[in-house]
């Protein structure tokens, strides 16, 4: 080991040294450009493998690091795009809800029959399809001023009639109802007939003349007898004929029913009973007896 008196006389002409090195390759600097750079461009080249294998390694592992970067932010941005399809997809199905509900408030708005004291709309909350029962509950009732026997409208036609009222809610009979019974014409050759709903989708046309001209496509609407009804509300159009049953397809989307306008005529609903929708009883051949109070055929 160096003696304190030795380690002194070093630093103290440590740098003075340098200075000297560094005052003597400026001059060799500005003396020699060329050799200069001769020694700088050996330095260089034989650093180069150096540097080469030094930087492989280090650019193999940012390679790596980008890679899982990438990847990251790809499932990230999956993610959030399924996220926003997912919610996109909710809006869609609330588009299409709306839009099917404008479309048949629209055409309760357009459709509005003479004679009317006044309406409300009501939205249908449950409905019975059970195997002799073809009604629906809506959500207005006495406080709205809805009462026994008015019509009840879906779309551009005649849906059923009210049956049940309560302070809040109402129940609708509906045509393909077994119960049902209205008594309709044929639009064009104004032969009177009974529509007997027999809880299927299409009600049948009964007590037609013998010789009826009834077509597939004619027009059915109310007579306005039984006090229900005024005449001339659409009802539907003959569907099918076979085998001497005439059924008709109701103007009204009976099945998808989700908006009904119950309408007041000013008619008396005195032709109801109590119970317009009596418990279910089995005649001597097994079949359920159509209630015979209901509109009696013309």
């Amino acid at each position: 080991m160096l003696s304190m008196p030795v380690r002194a006389a070093a630093q103290r002409l440590a740098l003075p040294l340098l200075v000297v090195v560094s005052a003597a390759l400026i001059v060799l600097g500005k003396a020699d450009i060329l050799l200069i750079e001769r020694v700088r461009t050996g330095l260089n080249d034989a650093l180069a493998p150096v540097f080469e294998a030094i930087a492989q390694p280090i650019n193999a592992v940012a390679s790596v690091v980008r890679r899982f970067e990438d990847h990251f932010t790809v499932y990230e941005e999956n993610q959030r795009l399924r996220e926003e399809n997912a919610r996109l997809l909710q809006w869609q199905e609330v588009a299409q809800h709306l839009e099917t509900e404008n479309d048949e408030l629209r055409q309760m708005l357009h459709f509005t029959p003479q004679g009317v004291r006044g309406y409300i709309t009501g939205r249908v909350i449950a409905t019975s399809g059970g195997a002799f029962l073809r009604n629906v509950l809506i959500d207005v009732g006495e406080r709205q001023g809805v009462e026994r026997g008015q019509a009840a409208l879906g779309g551009e036609g005649v849906a059923g009639r009210v049956t049940e009222v309560g302070s809040r809610a109402s129940r609708v009979l509906l045509l393909t109802d077994l119960n049902s019974r209205v008594p309709v014409v044929l639009e064009d050759t104004r032969e009177r007939a009974v529509l007997a709903g027999d809880n299927t989708s299409r009600p049948r046309l009964l007590y037609l003349p013998e010789k009826s001209a009834v077509q597939v496509g004619d027009h059915v609407v109310t007579a306005g007898i039984g006090g229900i009804f005024p005449p001339g509300l659409p009802v539907g159009a003959v569907s099918s004929i076979e085998g001497g049953v005439v059924r008709v397809e109701p103007e009204a989307e009976i099945s998808r029913l989700e908006y009904v306008r119950i309408v007041d005529f000013g008619l008396t609903a005195s032709v109801l009973p109590q119970s317009v929708i009596p418990a279910p009883k089995a005649s001597r051949s097994g079949r359920r007896a159509a209630d015979p109070d209901i509109d009696n055929p013309p």
